[in-house]
């Protein structure tokens, strides 16, 4: 899926079934259900997840919050208006692996492991 279209999926009624936890709560969150998204993401423990919970936080004003979160997902506060976050998180889980210090050091333990 590309990024607009996920934008375009949208206006339907129901959200695709192809995507990721994180990708589903970005989904919910676009349509107006900050609480479906929240309720998705707050028990994930992936980078990912951490990444659309401190959007979420962001969102709601709770900045001291979202800052927890990305910090959780290795990344820097973001200073871009919402829509430009929101679609940046899009495009990275929709087009490569999230990739976090934690997760690369399991990426090239995992390789080690295979050789």
């Amino acid at each position: 899926m590309t990024l607009p279209e996920l934008r375009k999926s949208l206006t339907a009624v129901s959200l695709p079934s192809d995507l990721s936890v994180p990708l589903q709560a970005l989904w919910h969150e676009a349509k107006g259900n900050w609480e479906k998204a929240h309720r998705l993401v707050q028990d994930e423990s992936s980078p990912a997840a951490a990444w659309v919970h401190a959007h979420l936080h962001r969102k709601e004003g709770d900045l001291s919050n979202a800052r927890y979160w990305y910090s959780r997902a290795g990344k820097d506060t973001s200073n871009l208006d919402l829509r430009q976050e929101w679609d940046e998180i899009a495009r990275n889980l929709l087009f490569k692996p999230f990739i976090s210090p934690g997760n690369l050091t399991l990426e090239v333990i995992i390789s080690r492991e295979a050789l």
